[in-house]
């Protein structure tokens, strides 16, 4: 668990440290709020040469209107995969042993 105190989880915290070491290049990101959270958390992991995956229907948002334009922004700065849960759930259920 890591405490998010900004708007971006990058800044102020060991998160690309850990992924780093883990040998991780991608990250999933859902949550609570599209437009201020998570499209500044999906665009500071770009600038740090990972690939966000953005889970669109686990995503909430204060703003319907500015949550739609953080999406709009993120598929036009085509450095997020934006993708839906079922398709995540597939791809994980078909990598887990057993």
């Amino acid at each position: 668990v890591i405490d998010k105190v900004c708007m971006s989880a990058f800044e102020g915290t060991p998160l690309a440290f850990l992924l780093r070491d883990l040998g991780l290049v991608s990250f999933i990101v859902a949550g609570i709020a599209l437009e201020v959270g998570i499209e500044p958390t999906a665009r500071h992991g770009a600038d740090l040469g990972l690939v966000p995956v953005i889970v669109e229907d686990a995503c909430g948002f204060g703003n319907a209107e500015a949550a739609q334009r953080s999406l709009a922004a993120l598929r036009y700065a085509g450095d997020s995969a934006i993708t839906d849960l079922a398709s995540v759930c597939g791809i994980l259920a078909a990598s887990s042993p057993g």
